[in-house]
């Protein structure tokens, strides 16, 4: 098969979709992989590296999509790559639809079939290629909130950790997934009181008996919610319905009850966000404040450390990219029945529910044939 990596045109996302040692193992299958110029750039990777790795090099990105039959990408494509998509390819990247009926649309038309990563999901519900982004995520999520609570940011002020004789700072967190999960193990670490909060008590209870004394979880509800974000200093968005755009948690009148400097992380911002008043950001202008609040809502958090985060990409998607490739979308579902959740649009048609009920469109779902 031949396989096409472009370089990502969203901006500051430095990320490449696979590393030359994931490049050398397709090769291995004796597959074509194509590599354009420069896509590893950023993640620490050389044209040399990937040549040495058995990729041919292509300078032209529409080269890659005539030639590929398989595109592997981090991102959705973006507007300027809509009409490269084409009836009968495979994209296998973070779509995340539920966010712009515009890129639905325009994947529809173009007949493509679109694997997203995000919805790739095993029977026990776990999320195993979008774990790796969204272990990062809750990571950095505390990380970049005790830097805006700084002063000279226009934060609060306050020390994460607090010190001996001064209260600690108080973090919330909406969502014990992994994003939530992660970013309450680090908040804890750096000494914050946090509360974390989700409406699965069985996950709550599995958090009561492995998080710190400093972590308290607590069942999520509006009132609950209401509560926290008096003393909230940091509150982090972390939830997530697969496929679909995130519930709205916090609404804008609620952001008076927060301390002004206060600092909101809405990692759910690629679904649409969880927080009313959140709307996509950028590296390189993460922030803006609303009552007084300071909101970080990148949708790409990961690509801020994108060796990382390929490295750990990589190790995730690969087999699922060799299974697709050595025996096809079909024998790869049989083989992991869970990727057969990833396809939410095939060949120009929406193939995931909640994805068609979102924007109306017509659904038919994808069957694994026995």
């Amino acid at each position: 098969m031949d396989i096409g990596v472009p370089k990502e045109l969203k901006k500051q996302e430095y990320r490449v979709s696979i590393t030359p040692a994931g490049v050398a193992e397709l090769v291995n299958c004796k597959h074509n992989v194509w590599v354009e110029a420069k896509a590893g750039e950023g993640a620490g990777y050389t044209d040399i590296d990937y040549k040495k790795a058995g990729a041919h090099i292509v300078s032209d990105a529409r080269k890659i999509w005539e030639v590929a039959e398989l595109i592997v990408k981090v991102k959705e494509p973006l507007p300027q790559e809509y009409q490269l998509a084409r009836a009968g390819q495979y994209i296998f990247t973070y779509f995340h639809f539920a966010s712009s009926r515009e890129l639905t649309e325009a994947m529809v038309r173009s007949g493509a079939t679109c694997i997203a990563y995000e919805t790739v999901q095993k029977e026990d519900l776990s999320l195993p290629l979008l774990m790796p982004m969204s272990e990062i995520a809750g990571r950095m999520a505390v990380q970049q909130g005790a830097h805006f609570l700084e002063k000279h940011k226009k934060g609060r002020g306050i020390l994460l950790g607090g010190i001996p004789g001064v209260h600690p700072a108080h973090v919330l967190i909406l969502g014990a997934g992994t994003v939530g999960s992660h970013a309450a193990k680090i908040a804890a670490g750096m000494g914050a009181k946090v509360t974390i909060m989700d409406i699965n008590l069985a996950r709550l209870r599995a958090l009561h008996e492995i998080m710190p004394a400093n972590v308290c979880p607590i069942f999520s509800s509006e009132y609950n919610i209401t509560e926290a974000l008096k003393t909230a200093d940091l509150v982090i968005g972390a939830v997530l319905v697969p496929g679909a755009k995130a519930p709205i948690l916090i609404k804008k009148e609620m952001l008076k009850l927060m301390r002004p400097g206060s600092v909101i992380i809405d990692v759910a911002v690629d679904q649409g966000g969880c927080i009313e008043t959140c709307y996509p950001t950028s590296h390189e202008h993460p922030t803006y404040t609303v009552s007084g609040v300071i909101h970080y809502c990148v949708p790409n958090m990961p690509g801020a450390v994108p060796y990382t985060a390929t490295l750990g990409l990589t190790n995730a998607t690969l087999p699922y990219i060799k299974g697709i490739a050595n025996r096809g979308l079909m024998a790869a579902c049989k083989e992991y029945p869970e990727l057969a959740k990833g396809v939410n649009i095939i060949d120009g048609v929406v193939a995931h529910r909640a994805l068609a009920e979102l924007f109306s469109l017509p659904y038919k779902p994808f069957m694994v044939s026995p």
